[in-house]
């Protein structure tokens, strides 16, 4: 018997099912390079140290990491995340010129920016003698992601360099030796920060910190009000702690809060029925730790749509017996 010959629609249908098989995806190569970073500054940490910060890319850029050079020479490689690093081993009383380069996924680099100059101070043989710390310090915000710091001159046998400024416990900002006030940006809105200064030499001993002063970024424009526990307070007693705070103002009491220990969620403080604080709060920890153990801790309150508001100030504290 005699096969008929495929219709008209079939060798269509063929025709077009082969020709889309043989198609593949073609989509442009990413070949434009990310802004130069801009913000770029460069301080003398000591007499072979310079402390390099410059501003965070925005989102959009697609920023993956950053390279840092000195006069043209490639001395730091750095993820996305970080934008401040100690450049160490320099040689005193020289001038050096720092310049950032922001790179994305596709390998694309910036362009290198206006350099940030600065000149390492003469060596002091011998210095182990650290600054006095700062006496005072106070703070304040200048709007939802900023805030300034100020603090009183600190006094070192050989001469102060340069101010460090902490944020629970970590560096985030260096000053020149001549600053007495500095603003902090790119902070979080709705949130509280414990800052402290220390004081550095030329030979790069760093004082204790000077007292600690927080600050509450206020929320941004519709955030409603703040989330996080005020006026939060730590006291060690012999087996115990004692933490105490002003409760949230989130439309309804707030019956948990979730505590933080050295930087680590531990323990849910609940309150049952009928003892829901509305406005001071207290609550007691047994400790087993041995004295001498410092515990940094902060709070944050469970609000009314299930999430967790925005952390307490951070308070640290050393364990008794």
């Amino acid at each position: 018997m005699r096969r008929s010959a495929p219709t008209l629609a079939l060798r269509l249908a063929v025709a077009g099912l082969t020709g889309f098989a043989g198609l593949t995806a073609c989509t442009a190569p990413d070949t434009e390079a990310p802004a130069a970073p801009a913000g770029l500054t460069a301080q003398a940490g000591s007499a072979t140290s310079a402390h390099v910060m410059w501003d965070a890319a925005a989102d959009r850029d697609g920023v993956t990491g950053y390279q840092v050079f000195e006069a043209g020479r490639l001395v730091r490689e750095l993820p996305a995340e970080k934008t401040m690093v100690d450049i160490t081993g320099l040689t005193p009383q020289t001038a050096y010129a720092f310049t950032v380069r922001a790179e994305d996924a596709a390998g694309n680099l910036s362009g290198p920016g206006p350099a940030a100059r600065v000149t390492t101070p003469a060596a002091k043989a011998e210095d182990r003698t650290p600054p006095t710390p700062p006496a005072a310090t106070t703070a304040r915000a200048t709007g939802p992601r900023s805030a300034q710091v100020s603090w009183t001159a600190a006094a070192d046998d050989t001469g102060v360099t340069a101010y460090d400024v902490y944020q629970g416990g970590v560096r985030i900002h260096t000053a020149g030796p001549d600053a007495s006030a500095t603003t902090l940006d790119n902070l979080r809105p709705d949130t509280v920060y414990t800052f402290t200064v220390r004081a550095r030499d030329g030979a790069d001993n760093s004082s204790p910190d000077g007292p600690a002063v927080d600050v509450t970024t206020p929320p941004a424009s519709g955030d409603g009000p703040g989330t996080a526990p005020g006026a939060f307070t730590a006291t060690a007693s012999p087996g115990a702690v004692t933490l105490t705070w002003t409760a949230p103002d989130t439309g309804r009491a707030t019956a948990e809060y979730e505590l933080y220990v050295n930087g680590r969620p531990t323990t849910v403080i609940q309150f049952g029925a009928g003892a829901v604080p509305s406005g001071r709060a207290e609550h007691r920890l047994t400790v087993t730790e041995p004295p001498g153990t410092v515990w940094a801790v902060k709070l944050r309150a469970r609000l009314p749509d299930g999430n967790w508001g925005s952390f307490s100030a951070e308070r640290r504290i050393t364990l008794i017996a």
